[in-house]
């Protein structure tokens, strides 16, 4: 799996080559307003494109979040490679996120599958069934299966996924990348319970969005 672990997403250096010289060529011919739009457009591409490092729990049974956002969603759904109903925590990404997806728990991925579909509004409940959309199936050290979507969204046209099936990763491990604003769903095992609530804000691969039930719960 690739993971160079640049603070700039290699993804994202020809969109802001190509903003940084429009910018230039602006300023060069004197065309004010042009140059300063050049310039916002330069720094928000920069700003979508940046990763930063983060503190992954070193907490035992727990999962962290594979997107930063806002959770849209938690609630029982179908899970797209088993049809087994799951809890799911959704998170929804918008443009000013940082779109680094990591990896929830450590695992192995043992498949991947990809979804053509439609490009409605990633914070819609219809997104995780319709939308564009790429599955990885991951299992972890005590043979759990966690599943976790990205899904394109309204203007998000394109999923990068990093990992490739037979990697072995590790909780908070970079794993892809949605371009603009789109969402991550992250369905759990029957013996985790999510710990987070619809509304709250999430970090990729540091906020702690589920925990392994207590035995006599599982």
């Amino acid at each position: 799996m690739h993971d160079p672990g640049f603070h700039i997403r290699p993804e994202g250096l020809n969109i802001i080559s190509l903003t940084a010289l429009a910018t230039l060529v602006f300023a060069l011919l004197g065309w004010a307003w042009a140059a300063l739009m050049g310039l916002v457009v330069f720094a928000l591409a920069l700003n979508f494109f940046r990763d930063p490092e983060r503190v992954i729990p070193d907490d035992a049974d727990v999962a962290v979040a594979p997107a930063d956002g806002r959770v849209v969603l938690v609630q029982v759904m179908n899970d797209p490679f088993t049809g087994e109903e799951k809890t799911a925590v959704c998170i929804f990404m918008n443009v000013f996120n940082v779109h680094v997806n990591r990896l929830p728990v450590s695992g192995t991925v043992r498949a991947i599958k990809y979804y053509p579909g439609r490009f409605f509004n990633a914070s819609l409940d219809k997104a995780s069934r319709n939308n564009e959309r790429c599955a990885l199936d991951i299992v972890d050290q005590e043979a759990r299966s966690w599943t976790v979507v990205q899904i394109a969204g309204f203007l998000a046209r394109r999923i990068v996924c990093l990992a490739e099936k037979g990697d072995v990763l590790s909780r908070g491990q970079r794993f892809g990348l949605i371009k603009l604003g789109s969402r991550v769903d992250l369905y759990l095992p029957r013996d985790y319970k999510s710990v987070i609530n619809t509304g709250e804000k999430t970090i990729a691969g540091q906020t702690i969005i589920a925990r392994k039930k207590p035995a006599d719960m599982s």
